[in-house]
């Protein structure tokens, strides 16, 4: 395992809006220490950027595939690289 930094940038689609999704990756992203942020898109998927010690982020990668009980996830996706992510994570506002 390594604790090198790692900051990812996620695509989740399937059934992710209307179930707490985002309330529940806050948590577990909380639980784990990482930072960043998730936000619904009017596509219906859940946007992310986590960062934190790499093998945290990998940890929280696999998590993200089961989300809450209502949740059906069919994919998980990188998107383009962006800066690490400082501080608490939060939930944003719909875009």
């Amino acid at each position: 395992m390594t604790q090198d930094p790692l900051t990812v940038h996620l695509l989740i689609e399937g059934r992710v809006q209307g179930v707490g999704y985002r309330a529940w990756c806050a948590e577990e992203a909380v639980a784990r220490d990482l930072s960043g942020w998730a936000r619904n898109l009017k596509t219906g998927a859940v946007e992310a950027v986590i960062s934190g010690p790499s093998d945290t982020v990998v940890d929280m990668m696999d998590a993200l595939w089961h989300g809450p009980a209502l949740a059906r996830v069919t994919s998980v996706s990188d998107l383009e690289p962006v800066e690490p992510a400082t501080g608490r994570f939060t939930v944003r506002e719909t875009v």
